[in-house]
């Protein structure tokens, strides 16, 4: 054998090793620890998980899992308190499609890759002078994630992350790239800005954005009867409306948020600290806890904390002035309900709080959004209010959940996506028109079920 010959067969081997590393990297021959979301609702040990750097990454990884028979989800930072991202087949993590991929000022829109977190992409924004026009409260999930479970803040006017979505890749399960908008692969786009993960995969995603703008906040202490007796009168004079209402009593706590010509008159460093760190979770968290040991205590702390609330003001960009800090772990139950339905609700809510056992010691949270066109969102063709209700972590939750959940239901209520609910397809089907339009979708790009979960079973069907 010449030394030629030898060469070329040493680079053929080394082609060949390397062809084999990325296989092995594909299908995760590494096993990855079991992987558990944030409130510790779910806990799954997948057979193999990957992190794709790219779209392209991430379509050959579904296309192994397919060859080989497994499931596909894909699992953001685990902030769904159901099981929408579970598997115990191939779990795909976020942690490295993250980061910008193009600004566009001339278009106005900002292409992020999939499992970039909304701190990163509001971090990012903001050193370009940009922001989303409204977003939830919490930055931790990625931008895939938020949208797909229909993550929302509240708006008069703005609706929720999936609703300023103007286009985004979709790795579908034969391993293919749709690019899709409102002019390419309409219908598909229509539906995989709230797909729950069941369309397929998304790789990358494009928000509308605008010149970076102040917000000013005003929020101040208010009664349960002055709140519902004047909620659509807040609503219609607010851009961002919401309130708390602390059960076992008649306090709620309001946030209006509005645009402003600035200055910027942001929190202070240390009444910030002590309000929303101190207070809002160390306290609340320790609070928590005394009424967990002792549930007898709870009316008492809700109605001591409740009075202690006070007014303040601050001006800021928008994603500081949209979200706080969360770290007293909960779980959580949130219904979208016909806006015309909230007050009436919520007050069926309280009655069953002061005539029962319960000792709920998380506030009460409404807000509001804009109808949208978008098939799965909870606010798809109706103006809608949101009831969400929470209990501390390792708290019996599930006969207060379970009562509350039968006043939603009894008004039509759509639960959200990513948050604790009973609902099967029966139901889902009968309080959103177009579930058999997005069913209908499903079978034909994913006919064979490989982006299932026990789950999407209950709430789309097999």
């Amino acid at each position: 054998m010449t030394e030629a010959q030898r060469t070329t067969g040493r680079n053929r081997t080394a082609v060949r090793a390397g062809a084999a590393r990325t296989v092995r990297a594909i299908r995760g021959t590494r096993p990855r620890p079991a992987w558990r979301n944030w409130a510790g609702t779910v806990a799954v040990e997948p057979a193999r998980s990957v992190s794709p750097a790219s779209t392209g990454e991430l379509a050959a990884a579904v296309r192994a899992a397919a060859a080989d028979g497994l499931t596909v989800k894909a699992a953001g930072t685990g902030h769904s308190f159901t099981a929408v991202a579970a598997t115990d087949g191939l779990l795909i993590r976020p942690e490295r499609l993250t980061g910008i991929r193009e600004v566009d000022r001339a278009a106005g829109t900002v292409t992020v890759a999939a499992g970039t977190t909304l701190q990163q992409l509001n971090r990012a924004l903001a050193a370009h002078g940009l922001s989303l026009a409204n977003m939830g409260d919490i930055m931790e999930q990625t931008v895939s994630g938020a949208a797909s479970t229909g993550t929302h803040g509240t708006g008069r006017d703005s609706a929720s992350i999936a609703a300023q979505i103007t286009a985004l890749e979709l790795v579908t399960a034969d391993g293919s790239v749709l690019s899709c908008s409102a002019t390419e692969n309409p219908e598909v786009f229509a539906a995989a800005r709230v797909g729950l993960g069941a369309l397929g995969v998304i790789g990358s995603v494009t928000f509308a954005v605008e010149p970076q703008f102040w917000l000013s906040a005003r929020e101040e202490p208010m009664a349960f009867d002055r709140v519902t007796a004047e909620f659509d009168q807040l609503v219609a004079e607010n851009e961002h409306f919401e309130f708390y209402w602390f059960p076992h009593t008649g306090n709620c706590s309001t946030k209006r948020n509005n645009r402003s010509q600035g200055p910027a008159a942001p929190l202070g460093r240390v009444s910030g600290w002590i309000d929303d760190e101190l207070l809002s979770n160390g306290v609340f968290r320790a609070a928590c806890a005394v009424g967990r040991a002792v549930p007898a205590t709870v009316p008492g702390i809700a109605r001591l904390s409740s009075r202690a609330l006070s007014a303040r003001t601050y001006t800021d960009i928008p994603y500081k002035v949209f979200t706080s800090p969360r770290r007293v772990r909960f779980v959580e139950m949130e219904y979208a309900l016909p806006r015309a339905a909230a007050v009436e609700a919520l007050r069926e809510l309280r009655a069953l709080v002061e005539r029962s056992d319960f000792r709920v010691s998380f506030p009460v949270e409404v807000r509001t959004a804009p109808a949208d066109d978008i098939p799965l969102s909870t606010a798809s063709g109706r103006d809608t209010a949101y009831l969400a209700v929470h209990m501390y972590r390792g708290t019996p939750y599930r006969a207060y959940f379970t009562a509350a959940e039968r006043i939603m239901t009894a008004h039509g209520g759509r639960p959200h996506w990513g948050k604790l609910h009973s609902r099967d397809a029966a139901y889902l089907s009968g309080v959103y028109p177009q579930f058999g339009e997005f069913t209908a979708l499903r079978d034909r790009l994913d006919p064979r079920r490989l982006f299932t979960n026990a789950y999407l079973r209950r709430v789309l069907g097999e």
